[in-house]
C-alpha cells in the first residue's frame, strides 16, 4: 500500500503516526499498531518508514524502497494500518518535526498523534523543536523495556501513557538471525519472511 493510498484509511478521527526505520518490520511492530488503532480512541496508524535517522547514522539499513516494500505487504491485509514514504520524499536528515509539518499540510484538517516509546521519550527534549512537538501534537507513550514512564516526562505535556504490550522483539534480532542461518519464523509476518527469503536480505 503506498502512501498515498494509506492515507484515505481512516477517513476521520485521530490518525497514530509511528516511525521507524523498519529494518525489517516485525511483530512487535504490527501487535503494537494493531493495539493503538484498537484500544485507544485512534481511528487508524500510519508507520512512517525513515531513510535514516539523525541519531543513528551508519546504521545499516536496507535500501529504502526495499524497507518500504516489507512494510507494505506485512500491513496489505489490515484496513486499520497503513504504509507512508512520505519521509523518504523529504531531505536527509530527516528530522520528526519536518516530517509532521509535511504530513499536515498534505492533509489540512486532520489529526494526527505522534506513537512513541517511553525510551525515545526520555530524549525528546534533545529533539529538533521539541517544545512544538509538545505543544502542537497529541503524544502517545507506550512501554519499552527497560524504559518507565517517569512522571516529570509526562508532567505538563499533551502525553498520554497507554499500557500496550510490552514486547521485546528487536530487528536486530531478526538481522543476526538470518546471518546465522536460524529461522525468524513468527517473528515476522509470513509475508515479510518470503520477501526476505526471496531476495536474500542479511543472508550470507
Amino acid at each position: 500500500m503506498s502512501s498515498e493510498a494509506g492515507a484515505q484509511t481512516g477517513s476521520s478521527g485521530k490518525i497514530g503516526l509511528l516511525f521507524g526505520s523498519f529494518n525489517p518490520i516485525h511483530t512487535g511492530h504490527l501487535i503494537l499498531a494493531q493495539y493503538m488503532a484498537t484500544h485507544t480512541d485512534l481511528s487508524a496508524v500510519w508507520l512512517v518508514v525513515s531513510p535514516q535517522s539523525p541519531y543513528k547514522l551508519g546504521h545499516d539499513l536496507l535500501p529504502e524502497q526495499d524497507r518500504l516494500a516489507l512494510a507494505q505487504d506485512a500491513t496489505a491485509d489490515n484496513e486499520l494500518l497503513s504504509v507512508s514514504d512520505v519521509e523518504l520524499r523529504l531531505p536527509k536528515p530527516s528530522y520528526t518535526i519536518t516530517t509532521l509539518d509535511e504530513i499536515r499540510r498534505l492533509h489540512p484538517g486532520r489529526e494526527f498523534v505522534l506513537l512513541m516509546g517511553s525510551d525515545n521519550l526520555l530524549g525528546l527534549d534533545g529533539w529538533r523543536d521539541a517544545g512544538r512537538i509538545r505543544q502542537e501534537f497529541g503524544i502517545y507513550v507506550y512501554p519499552r523495556p527497560g524504559h518507565p514512564v517517569e512522571s516529570a516526562a509526562v508532567a505538563g505535556a499533551n502525553i498520554k501513557v497507554v499500557d500496550a504490550p510490552l514486547l521485546d522483539i528487536s530487528a536486530t534480532l531478526i538481522r543476526q538471525s538470518l546471518q546465522e542461518g536460524k529461522s525468524i519464523r513468527y517473528l515476522v509476518p509470513d509475508a515479510v519472511e518470503k520477501l526476505i527469503a526471496k531476495n536474500g536480505y542479511w543472508q550470507q
